[in-house]
């Protein structure tokens, strides 16, 4: 047996020689995001930079940095989108640790860390979920101490101690009080967030996750894991995804405006709605109608809110206002970190 305690267990299983997301077939071979789901979600996201572009007063050159960039699907999907005009200032960049896959436009840049100082928009979708994190449980005497887990049987344990810092995040943002709680201590997803967000040197950074905010924490923790389609025990072997949903709240950068809402509300705001195309078509243009329910399906299964749609959307502007759509929401709310 190896036993670890789950930051560096995940490190290994996620991101190591052997790790899952190096794996050839990459993630969209064991689960569907967003982006996967349908080219709807890449055709908001390309709206969302065209308001980003004109907030920013159409730089000459505007970023677009994909933050777990998987096989740079959404990239490809965004530059097929955006007008010609636009496309000629955009510089994408995917940012990734497995290698750069083939047939990405040459245009995209493929690197390991966000690139600094560059202006416009920075989208991570489901990539804080995957940052690793160390799980703790409060014991009987009151101590809260981590959990160490076998990495090949899944087997859990408690563990040391918990150090100071990881203490106060707890005591900040996810107290517990009763032995056997347990809480995922977020510090280092909020410590990769707030470094992504200060790369912008003007611009927006959102990011897109499953989550939750105080008052609303998961009793038993969120720890699952996923392979070829299906979820499955979230052992760290490296045969698969683990992940566990994002404490939104803290995780929004400090001194930066913070707006959440849910991916349901985002999309639809974006143009993606779901609604069924007038039956009227059917008999005037039935190709068109045809396509058109197709695209209703796809926009469903992005907005709905027991799947996608139950998604949270983090943004922080930059240095510049927030995008009309998205900032006009009434179901925005303000998080002050």
């Amino acid at each position: 047996m190896t036993w670890m305690r789950w930051r560096p267990a995940m490190e290994e299983a996620l991101y190591g020689a052997e790790g899952f997301y190096r794996r050839p077939e990459g993630p969209a071979g064991h689960f569907r995001t967003s982006v996967h789901a349908s080219g709807l979600f890449a055709g908001a996201v390309a709206r969302l930079l065209g308001e980003v572009d004109e907030l920013l007063g159409r730089p000459p050159e505007l970023a677009l940095v994909d933050v777990g960039a998987g096989r740079g699907e959404l990239l490809a999907g965004v530059l097929a989108a955006v007008p010609a005009e636009l496309a000629g200032r955009l510089r994408p960049y995917g940012v990734e640790l497995a290698a750069r896959p083939p047939g990405l436009p040459d245009a995209v840049v493929w690197t390991a860390a966000p690139p600094e100082g560059v202006t416009g928009l920075l989208f991570a979708n489901e990539w804080l979920d995957n940052v690793p994190l160390d799980v703790a449980e409060l014991d009987e005497g009151g101590v809260l101490r981590y959990r160490e887990v076998d990495t090949a049987s899944g087997r859990e344990r408690p563990g040391a101690a918990v150090a100071e810092a990881d203490r106060r995040w707890a005591e900040r943002w996810w107290p517990v009080r009763e032995p056997g709680d347990f809480v995922e201590l977020g510090g280092p997803r909020d410590a990769a967030w707030a470094g992504a967000v200060a790369t912008l040197e003007r611009g927006l950074a959102v990011a897109v996750d499953y989550g939750h905010t105080a008052g609303r924490r998961p009793p038993f923790g969120t720890l699952a894991g996923f392979r070829d389609g299906r979820e499955v025990a979230a052992v760290p072997d490296g045969s698969r995804d683990v992940t566990a949903h994002v404490a939104l709240d803290a995780a929004a950068a400090p001194g930066v405006h913070s707006l959440w809402t849910t991916q349901r509300e985002a999309l639809r705001a974006l143009g993606v709605s779901g609604a069924r195309p007038p039956l009227a078509l059917a008999s005037s243009d039935p190709v068109a109608y045809l396509r058109a329910l197709g695209g209703a399906g796809e926009a469903a299964e992005l907005t709905d809110p027991a799947g996608l749609g139950g998604f949270g959307w983090l943004a922080q502007p930059v240095r510049m206002p927030g995008p009309p759509s998205l900032a006009g929401l009434a179901g925005w709310q303000t998080l002050v970190p």
